[in-house]
């Protein structure tokens, strides 16, 4: 929709490297704009991207045994 902004920030989380993804979405955000808090926000997808890990790994288990 016209008027909603997606912050390209979040997407960089969605590694599952937690929870260091999303605190630099939250540091980088904050050098831009002060009131901008995307810490919450951020660690949806970050959380998103160890599940996916986990299942794919176990897939990949199930493949090799």
């Amino acid at each position: 929709k016209d008027g909603r902004k997606i912050n390209p920030l979040i997407g960089n989380a969605g590694v599952s490297a937690v929870p260091d993804s999303a605190r630099v979405s939250e540091t980088v955000g904050r050098e831009f704009d002060p009131g901008n808090h995307l810490l919450m926000h951020a660690m949806g997808p970050n959380v998103a991207g160890v599940i996916g890990s986990a299942v794919a790994a176990g897939i990949l288990l199930g493949f090799l045994s």
